[in-house]
């Protein structure tokens, strides 16, 4: 009897022996069919022992029940009284729903589990072949199949078979399937098969003898007509033979289905004939077949059909397979695809991906097989379809580390036996982590992990994919250091050809002399060098990743052999998590970025700082610039300084620019471009500013004092004042002084012209730094007017002779250094002529789009290929800013909004104060926005300006991964350029030209 308020013994058992709802586990406990057995301990504690105890009590309750009543005590007795058959059956009824399922509705297949013989623990090929021969119809096969599979379930979650040996087994039973198949089949269509003769080719993991519980069989259908018959009607019988067999396997019955067969993997892929003959294979491999093909046909096993032909076609593709790695596009075919299974995963399931995501199976499988395709051409030990006898081939051959194979080894197994488990419960196709925590739970209990089994098993996992995600990369790179740095005896290595070809692999243009930098850096028993080589594995990796690794790679040695003996730097690399891939990003880039840090290479230090990439403001580089001339002992002194302050500036931009375009493993690339140009437009016109600044000062007090004779600002025009300044920009400017109160004006006057050549002198003294040019052919009359003007000279000219271009001009005019009160004034005496009352008059538009039009005729480049040119092509950076420009000089006397020195601003305004209509001023800012980044990407790249594409190929790619476009992909990038500009020079000419 129960004490009311107290739990009951039985209760308290069923809780401490694993089960969730005690409950309702002791009415199932309760049910007829259990009577004989219910008090029994041993039941209690076995169904204890499995992956879900309530879930295997209510399989056994379902199996009982479904027995007739002559046959349950047979049933019941060899549960208590056998244990190998208890622990068998419990097990599998613990560990899936769907078995348990197969079990209710065919009771006699418990008796599968009875025996217990050599042959049994470890049955193979022929074993599962007889188990499958009474099969006549896809309903047996079905039914005969599970009963197989309900074998392997049984040893795989009671340990007699380890996830290796499970895989194995699927991939048998999958065998005998297909040839079952294939017999119903021919037995159906007796004339086809006398016709024909069929070979099927398992890929994929069936291929590889690795395959999961519930997996599409990836195959290729080998055929060839019989004796005598006519080899195209041989073909077609052999095509439908092959199509049967696959419903055979994939079509739904009452018994369910049991797998879908896939050929996708054969030449054209689904867009080819479903069969062909091995000459046709062979053709299509040699002229058309992509490294993915060659890549998937590591695989390959002939396991169905005509033993002799499919033997053929192994032997007949085998060389090509080896040979893959010397194809031209190897390398940027290999990116491509490591790039494609990431990116097409689903964001919401990114962190519950157990195969794809990162640190998934798909890393470890890919990793080998690349290194097989590298390696495997000149050792043929390589050659293996299965992960993990490949990757202990791979160690034993020194290719890679064994300490890293070994990791990697057991992190693989381990994750393919969750997958195994995963997939089990249910009988479905699924590589994600379940979310559920009853599912969790089951899933970690089915791996050994009682105690806490839901945060065991997330502690696994994630240990386990963090392995694999470090070492996945490594595994390519470490023996290359190995290789080169020559520490332990005796341990076997690669070959310098080995390594070469590796690199070569790898996207490495000149394998000896990265080889040479690995050894320069790496050598030697030095702390620097053991650093070293922790790093250079993962750093490898980020260089391949871009345009040109082996500019990163050297780069990457020029600062380290100016900063190796300081004992920050490798320290930032080593524990500052984002600065060692920032750094490779930045190295690999193009040539601006690390031009302007080998000047200065203790900038590095900007790039381990989470604020160091974030642009300063005006202020504060004004401050530090005037701060630095206020010290200096000579003008030139003081130039020098603000010119250092400009070039780490610089490389604080190009920098963060950079790294927000690629993006890194922690942070995805900015998709906001309009954003990135902004800020790269800001960032480099206030630096200039600065800089104009302190040159101004420095000029004036070498030659003055504190005071020039004259008040004196700058005025910034064009990009400039527009806050639009490009990496490869000059600084556009117009000069204003204003003689003090007593100053003699022919005395300000030259003063004024004094320190304007001062100026210019000193912002382009040869020095290690680059220059900036100052531009002044925006002055009224252009280069035959004055440099400078006093404030009335310019009202007069102004009122007297100005044109409508100088107007056009003057609305990106803002002062940008000197004296501020002096700007103001010019600003408030110009707004009048860029702001007309009532805008501006159809003359004066018309005599706008003249100039527009006879600058587009005479002012592009000879040669130069006008829907490419950024700044004067269709649809460039001209098009799109005398479009607003003319908008604003017509409407911006009404509309406030339009008084902005900014194109993208004004372009806003416009479209806000119903100027432009939606799409077309969308069109407007994408078109201005790209050509704006194709110019910055081409002085990243090549550290020199430019308005159009690069030619050669390597840099061409290096802009192409700026603007996110992948490896082998620019002729995307181009047509894309072209279509983009294309509909904006639509808009063009309907809004300015009035088309």
């Amino acid at each position: 009897m129960t004490v009311p308020g107290r739990r009951s013994s039985t209760f308290i058992r069923l809780l401490r022996s694993g089960f969730t709802d005690p409950s309702a586990a002791a009415r199932l406990l309760d049910a007829d069919a259990l009577a004989a057995v219910r008090t029994d301990p041993v039941l209690l504690d076995a169904l204890g022992a499995t992956a879900d105890p309530d879930l295997a009590l209510l399989g056994l309750v379902r199996l009982a029940e479904a027995q007739p009543a002559d046959e349950l005590p047979g049933l019941l007795d060899t549960l208590v009284s056998a244990k190998p058959l208890r622990d068998r059956l419990l097990g599998v009824l613990g560990a899936s729903e769907a078995l348990g399922d197969h079990l209710a509705r065919h009771p006699h297949d418990w008796q599968a589990l009875v025996t217990y013989e050599a042959a049994d623990l470890h049955p193979g090929l022929a074993e599962f072949e007889r188990g499958l021969a009474d099969a006549r119809d896809p309903v047996g096969l079905r039914v005969a199949y599970r009963r197989c599979l309900l074998s392997i379930a049984a040893r795989d979650v009671c340990g007699t078979i380890d996830v290796a040996q499970t895989a194995a087994e699927l991939a048998d039973l999958a065998t005998a399937t297909l040839r079952a198949a294939l017999r119903i089949a021919s037995a159906a269509a007796p004339d086809d098969a006398a016709q024909c003769r069929l070979a099927v080719i398992a890929m994929g993991k069936c291929g590889g003898n690795e395959l999961n519980y519930v997996s599409d069989v990836d195959v290729i259908f080998v055929g060839e007509a019989a004796n005598g018959v006519d080899e195209g009607k041989g073909i077609q019988a052999a095509t439908r033979l092959a199509s049967h067999l696959m419903r055979i396997c994939s079509e739904i019955t009452v018994e369910g289905t049991i797998w879908p067969v896939d050929a996708n993997l054969r030449p054209e892929g689904r867009n080819g004939p479903l069969v062909r003959t091995l000459a046709s294979h062979l053709a299509y491999y040699q002229r058309w077949a992509k490294t993915w093909e060659f890549q998937a046909l590591l695989k390959a096993r002939a396991v169905a059909g005509d033993a002799a032909l499919g033997a053929e076609y192994i032997e007949a593709i085998s060389p090509l397979v080896w040979q893959a790695a010397e194809r031209e596009n190897f390398v940027a075919d290999v990116q491509k695809m490591r790039r494609r299974v990431v990116d097409n995963i689903p964001a919401a399931q990114v962190d519950r991906e157990l195969k794809l995501g990162p640190g998934g199976l798909r890393d470890v499988e890919f990793a080998v097989q690349l290194l097989q395709l590298v390696h495997g051409r000149s050792d043929a030990t390589l050659h293996s379809g299965s992960t993990l006898d490949a990757l202990h081939a791979l160690a034993a051959g020194g290719y890679v580390g064994r300490a890293d194979a070994a990791q990697l080894h057991d992190a693989y197994r381990f994750l393919r036996a969750m997958e195994h488990r995963i997939q089990l419960y249910r009988l479905r196709r699924t590589h994600l982590v379940p979310e559920d925590e009853a599912d969790l739970r089951r899933l970690g209990r089915s791996l050994g992990l009682r105690t806490e089994p839901v945060a065991e098993l997330n502690k696994a996992w994630r240990r386990h994919a963090s392995v694999v995600r470090r070492l996945h990369e490594k595994l390519f790179y470490r023996p290359l250091l190995d290789a080169v740095a020559q520490l332990t005896p005796g341990e076997t290595r690669l070959s310098p050809r080995a390594a070469g070809q590796r690199l070569e692999a790898l996207g490495y243009a000149d394998p000896a002399a990265a080889l040479r930098h690995l050894e320069a850096l790496a050598s030697g028993v030095t702390r620097k060098a053991a650093i070293q080589r922790t790093l250079l594995p993962v750093l490898l990796g980020w260089f391949a990743d871009s345009a040109d690794p082996d500019a990163g790679l050297l780069n990457f040695r020029k600062v380290s052999d100016a900063l190796g003996k300081t004992p920050w730097y490798l320290r930032l690399l080593r524990d500052e998590g984002a600065a060692a891939e920032n750094l490779a990003r930045v190295l690999s880039a193009g040539r601006l970025a690390p031009d302007l840090l080998m000047r200065a290479p203790e900038a590095v230090a900007l790039l381990g700082d989470p604020e160091g990439l974030q642009p300063r403001t005006r202020e504060a580089l004004e401050q530090e610039v005037l701060a630095a001339v206020g010290r200096a002992e000579n003008a030139e002194a003081a130039v020098a300084a603000v010119r250092g302050v400009r070039r780490r500036e610089l490389f604080r931009t190009t920098a963060a620019d950079i790294i927000r375009s690629y993006g890194t493993e922690d942070s995805p690339a900015e998709e906001d471009l309009g954003a990135l140009v902004d800020r790269v437009g800001g960032a480099v016109s206030d630096l200039t500013g600065a800089t104009v600044a302190g040159a101004l000062r420095a000029a004036v007090q070498s030659h003055w004092g504190d005071t020039l004779p004259t008040r004196f600002a700058v005025i910034g025009v064009g990009r400039f004042g527009g806050h639009e300044l490009g990496y490869g920009s000059d600084a556009d400017v117009l000069f204003v002084h204003e003689p003090r109160e007593g100053v003699d004006e022919q005395e300000a006057a030259k003063a004024a012209q004094a320190v304007i050549a001062e100026m210019r002198r000193l912002l382009q003294l040869p020095t290690a730094d680059p220059p900036l040019l100052i531009d002044t052919d925006l002055r009224p009359e252009g280069r035959s007017g004055p440099l400078v003007r006093t404030l009335a000279s310019y009202a007069a000219y102004y009122r007297r002779w100005s044109l409508t271009w100088e107007s056009q001009a003057l609305l990106r005019a803002e002062p940008v250094a000197g004296d501020e009160e002096l700007g103001r004034r010019f600003i408030d005496l110009i707004d009048p002529l860029r702001y007309p009352m009532e805008g501006l008059g159809e003359d004066a538009a018309r005599e706008i789009r003249r100039l527009k039009a006879r600058m587009e005729s005479e002012r592009l480049p000879r040669g130069a290929d006008p829907t490419l040119h950024t700044k004067l092509g269709r649809g460039g950076l001209s098009d799109v800013e005398w479009t607003v420009q003319l908008i604003q000089m017509r409407h911006a006397w009404a509309e406030p909004g339009l008084r902005t020195t900014r194109t993208r601003e004004a372009l806003a305004a416009a479209h806000a104060a119903g100027l432009i209509p939606t799409e077309e001023a969308q069109i407007l800012d994408e078109a201005w926005v790209l050509a704006t980044r194709v110019r910055n990407a081409v002085m990243l790249v090549r550290g020199r300006a430019g308005d159009t594409f690069p030619s050669e190929a390597r840099e061409l790619a290096a802009v192409g991964r700026y603007l996110g476009y992948a490896e082998g992909t620019v002729g995307e990038m181009l047509d894309d350029y072209r279509r983009i500009t294309r509909r904006a020079r639509a808009v063009v000419d309907e809004l300015f030209y009035g088309a």
